[in-house]
């Protein structure tokens, strides 16, 4: 040990006096039989540059070698994360912390190292090895897995999370880590936060994506909302999982697209016309399940709805869409009556019951006038027991109107913005003009050119617990 507490490094067989951070191998003097934990560390608090710190931790010995390094403890049985902090040493930490997540041998970091390095680490740091990032965020969900308190790594990876991206409207491997462990865990507000931001920006050089990253967060994303029964929320996620461009259509979008419809039944009472993007395999896929047929039938066939529930009820429960599926069937009352709205001026309980499937008066009587009182419908109740039906009054505000058109101003600014960035993209433009010159784009004008806009116009199998 030295006088500042840190490891002494083994001597030198070399004068010279490079900076070992500075080597893209070991560090000077020293060959890779000769790495040890204690030379690790001292190279981690010399370092001045993050990225030939990367590069030295990277190719200081062979992966195998180099993992097991880093997740081993010094002398003494000192903890190496006792003599480094976030804000000093966000890199050296960051790479000890997630070997030694993934090292069965190894102790595993205590909690409190965890937290605070999430909590005070340097984003800027961090982002020089990617790679490493990911593995702390999987390491942070297993390790609270296997301690069987899931819910521990929640606070840790929401602090990541919000630090480590430019935005939250990055995407990063983070995401889909975070969302699904507040989904299997049923702590649903906590990803509020984070899925109130819609992505918008993809960069591979701050995340190590892929395709299923995307699917997986705007996935659990939607199940998050539904949960909360903010419907137009999950509405969006599930439809942006379920229609995402992919050369084959994806296990997890066909789960986005059935609970995209069981949403759209509940919120809408129908549902909308899929996404032009949507695999057409989904499609044609859905077509053969209960959902589509529950679909179909919604919502004046309520005795057929019933059968269909009955039938398929361990289907439905196996694929986590019973409650979604009982809370359509529940509503389907309701979304017939409001039916009824657009073809009747006047209709007596009795008349209504029959149409909705419910025999008893005072039970349709009640549903009325909740409704009426939930502004569903607008209609007045007479004491013989019919109800006369009228059109909804319109009813805005100023601030509504300047929030609508602030939200527009703000879409559009957003869509001028990713537009350019499109036009500077060369695989892009030469896919774009190699379509345009194959004429598989007859329609691309139907939606602008490719030029600059004026400014101001506007136009696998997933389940959770």
């Amino acid at each position: 040990m030295n006088q500042s507490g840190l490891p002494t490094p083994p001597p030198a067989s070399s004068t010279s006096t490079t900076n070992p951070a500075q080597s893209s191998s070991s560090a000077p003097g020293q060959s890779a039989s000769d790495v040890s934990l204690a030379s690790i560390i001292t190279t981690i608090t010399s370092a001045s540059s993050p990225s030939h710190l990367n590069q030295y931790l990277r190719n200081c010995a062979s992966k195998d070698v180099r993992e097991v390094l880093l997740a081993s403890i010094l002398p003494g049985s000192q903890d190496p994360l006792t003599l480094l902090n976030a804000r000093d040493h966000t890199l050296g930490m960051l790479y000890i912390l997630s070997a030694r997540l993934h090292s069965v041998a190894s102790d595993k970091p205590l909690w409190h190292h965890i937290e605070t390095f999430c909590r005070d680490f340097i984003p800027e740091h961090a982002r020089v090895a990617p790679d490493r990032v990911t593995l702390l965020a999987t390491g942070i969900r297993q390790l609270a897995d296997v301690e069987g308190n899931p819910k521990l790594a929640i606070a840790p990876l929401s602090d990541l999370l919000v630090k480590y991206p430019p935005t939250l409207s990055h995407l990063t491997t983070i995401h889909p880590i975070f969302v699904t462990a507040c989904v299997a865990t049923r702590h649903f507000t906590a990803a509020i936060p984070v899925l109130a931001h819609s992505i918008t920006t993809i960069d591979l050089s701050l995340s190590d994506l892929t395709y299923q990253d995307n699917l997986i967060y705007h996935y659990a994303g939607g199940i998050a909302f539904a949960a909360l029964k903010n419907w137009p929320a999950a509405e969006e996620l599930f439809e942006i999982c379920a229609s995402s461009p992919g050369s084959v259509a994806s296990a997890i979008q066909m789960e986005a697209l059935k609970k995209l419809a069981l949403v759209q039944l509940i919120y809408r009472g129908k549902t909308s016309p899929p996404s032009k993007y949507m695999h057409p395999v989904l499609l044609r896929l859905f077509k053969a399940t209960p959902y589509s047929s529950f679909m179909n039938a919604y919502p004046l066939q309520r005795d057929y709805l019933r059968t269909i529930v009955e039938n398929e009820q361990q289907l439905f429960a196996n694929e986590r869409t019973l409650g979604l599926i009982t809370q359509a069937l529940n509503r389907a009352p309701r979304w017939a009556i409001k039916k009824l709205t657009t073809t009747y001026l006047t209709l007596h309980l009795s008349d209504i019951g029959r149409q909705v499937g419910i025999s008893d008066e005072n039970e349709v009587k009640s549903l009325i006038l909740s409704m009426i009182e939930c502004s569903e419908i607008s209609a007045e109740l007479f004491a013989d027991g019919t109800v006369s039906f009228s059109d909804p009054p319109v009813k805005f505000e100023k601030s509504d109107v300047d929030r609508v058109l602030a939200q527009a101003q703000q879409q559009d600014a957003l869509l001028v913005r990713l537009e350019k960035e499109m036009e500077r993209n060369k695989e892009y433009l030469t896919k774009a003009v190699k379509s345009k010159d194959d004429a598989s784009w007859p329609a691309m004008d139907e939606d602008g050119s490719f030029g600059e806009r004026p400014p101001g116009t506007w136009a696998d199998e997933m389940t959770f617990a």
